[in-house]
């Protein structure tokens, strides 16, 4: 059944609305004044400067990995692996979180990091062999005369990198669905897709869909369908929705924003991709027309 989104339309990049609490984004910039967009991180980039003789002696170390990769990718393209269909129940498992170095690829982010807030997340590999994001929200607005919400923890998948660092976004094209083995606390998060676009104007697009946890000791399988996932840019839905260009993400991410100050714990085994014969849906949500006079 399709679902309307204009309870919560708002101009690009401009509009007055903020997504509902449960699916609150995790970003609370300033909407955008300008007709261009100055940073592609909007002010939140971190910059590590090191001395050239220690990028030199890095680069060489990690040369020999780069030259198998590239050996590899090769290797795959003469294999024409991608040439062969998906079929009806095929998946793909594309984070497995049963070893540190598979957590410690993604980057675990609070309010607390950009002097936005107080709350504290981390994202550690249990004693069970499964990740654990966890930690305390806290939804004080710091004094500053500059916040106005506070009361957010993310975290983020690496990118899609080939061989020299080379960044290509993930290509989905031939799944449904988003395939996620978890165990919560009973709590709302946020599932977030970040998309790989060139135009400055769509740097800050993603795509967003709650995930519902259940609580308690059992594990529960999340299957979402990607015609689900809505799209916004800087915690604001759009007017104009599209479907999700699955050849063009950039990262995934889940958020916990839904304004209950206190600890949370979630529990992930792993985050893959399945392919649905019986989905055949593009988008679940229905369009309506824009008047002329606003721009979008």
């Amino acid at each position: 059944m399709s679902v309307h989104l204009n309870a919560f339309s708002s101009f690009r990049h401009c509009g007055k609305f903020l997504l509902p609490s449960c699916v609150r984004c995790l970003h609370k910039m300033q909407p955008l004044l300008n007709f261009w967009e100055p940073d592609k991180k909007s002010g939140y980039n971190t910059k590590i400067v090191k001395p050239k003789s220690q990028l030199v002696k890095e680069g060489l170390r990690e040369m020999r990995g780069e030259v198998d990769k590239f050996k590899d990718e090769v290797i795959r393209k003469f294999r024409c692996d991608s040439a062969f269909p998906v079929f009806h129940g095929d998946y793909e498992i594309v984070w497995k979180f049963d070893n540190k170095e598979a957590v410690d690829s993604w980057v675990c982010t609070a309010d607390t990091d950009h002097n936005e807030g107080k709350s504290a997340a981390r994202f550690v590999l249990g004693p069970s062999k499964k990740a654990v994001f966890c930690g305390s929200l806290n939804v004080e607005v710091p004094k500053d005369g500059i916040n106005k919400m506070a009361g957010y923890c993310n975290i983020r998948s690496p990118k899609n990198m080939i061989s020299f660092k080379r960044p290509r976004p993930y290509e989905w094209s031939d799944y449904t669905h988003m395939l996620m083995r978890v165990r919560g606390d009973g709590r709302t998060y946020q599932i977030v897709i970040n998309m790989d676009r060139i135009y400055d104007l769509q740097w800050n697009d993603q795509y967003n869909y709650p995930l519902f946890t259940r609580g308690g000791p059992y594990w529960q399988i999340a299957k979402i369908p990607f015609s689900k996932f809505f799209l916004s840019a800087k915690g604001r839905v759009q007017d104009k929705q599209e479907a999700v260009q699955l050849d063009r993400v950039s990262t995934i991410g889940i958020t916990i924003a839904d304004s209950n100050p206190g600890p949370f714990e979630l529990h992930i085994d792993y985050i893959g991709l399945i392919f649905d014969e019986n989905h055949t849906d593009k988008f679940e949500y229905e369009m309506y027309e824009v008047p002329s006079y606003v721009f979008s």
